[in-house]
């Protein structure tokens, strides 16, 4: 990276910390919203690593997992940058949802337009115009939606000999591979040649403690793998998940999980079970395969078809 990094025509050089607020659009009352980007410049050059979060505005964990780093010395770096957005959907953290107003999911709006029709593709726009060209890695933070939670795992390309070792480095319970999804931020980083990791852990509007402390430790672990911190906590190696599959209720009822999220299940083990909501009728629900719960559904009012372990097989 240079000795000075502009953004939004503000330099930050080596050795300082900035905060940028990236004007993004007003509300109807005219009332600016911005985006805030918090900078942690060390005094020695070396990768520029992002940490972005909320994305979808109602995917906290990521939130709290750049807060707390932010606000004790994990930030402090022997060499390198770190930029820091907590809240990229500003619209969807204040009313609590997943998408912008207009409806539109950000996470599929890149690289977006400078005068786009929706909102979501002038926000895709100055991300990949302000921050992305900055960057050589990075790690975007989301969680399970519609009361599903994932257990702590990182999604990646898997073929991409990159990307793996970003993964690696990061050392999460799982690894999972993940194709690139189509206008999604991390297809569009990738396609501008930055590589860029996605953190899963959690339900939207929850806090996980599990989830958060396995980021903070994770993300300590890969900024040490590059060289950018002195050290960090020690994981037990990664399970690879070659293929992953949602079960799915095969009827309507009371919904209970028989395992945690994380446990590893054998076929044919029951895992859960569906009651009428009269103590008619009881449906033990088996796993199909032998593997891991990676993520569950936490609600128990359940619909035939409604999706209740998202079970991974390993390598």
């Amino acid at each position: 990276m240079p000795e000075i990094i502009e953004i939004y025509n503000k330099k930050i050089g080596l050795g300082e910390n900035a905060v940028v607020k990236l004007n993004i659009a007003r509300l109807p009352t005219h009332t600016l919203i911005d985006l805030p980007v918090y900078i942690y410049r060390a005094p020695q050059d070396g990768p520029v690593l992002l940490l972005t979060a909320c994305l979808h505005g109602d995917e906290i964990n990521g939130l709290e997992i750049i807060r707390r780093m932010m606000i004790d010395s994990s930030l402090k770096l022997l060499k390198g940058t770190i930029i820091a957005l907590p809240i990229v959907n500003v619209f969807g953290f204040i009313h609590l949802t997943r998408d912008l107003p207009d409806g539109k999911d950000l996470n599929r709006s890149f690289p977006g337009r400078k005068d786009g029709g929706s909102l979501a593709s002038r926000v895709a726009y100055v991300m990949m115009n302000e921050i992305i060209p900055h960057i050589d890695y990075g790690i975007d933070f989301h969680t399970g939606g519609a009361s599903r939670t994932n257990y702590p795992q990182i999604r990646c390309v898997a073929d991409d000999p990159k990307n793996m070792e970003l993964a690696r480095a990061f050392a999460p319970s799982f690894i999972i591979n993940a194709k690139l999804i189509a206008k999604s931020f991390r297809r569009a980083a990738y396609e501008s040649g930055k590589y860029i990791i996605v953190y899963e852990g959690g339900e939207s509007l929850r806090f996980d403690d599990l989830v958060i402390r396995e980021g903070i430790e994770g993300t300590q672990r890969l900024m040490h793998w590059l060289g950018m911190i002195n050290s960090s906590s020690v994981a037990e190696s990664s399970v690879y998940i070659k293929s992953s599959s949602w079960l799915r209720a095969r009827r309507s009822g009371i919904f209970r999980s028989h395992i945690n999220y994380g446990d590893q299940v054998k076929k044919n083990e029951i895992i859960g079970s569906i009651t009428d909501p009269y103590g008619e009728s009881e449906f033990f629900i088996k796993s199909p395969v032998t593997g891991y719960i990676i993520g569950l559904n936490n609600l128990p009012v359940v619909n035939r078809g409604d999706a209740l372990f998202h079970i991974g097989v390993a390598e």
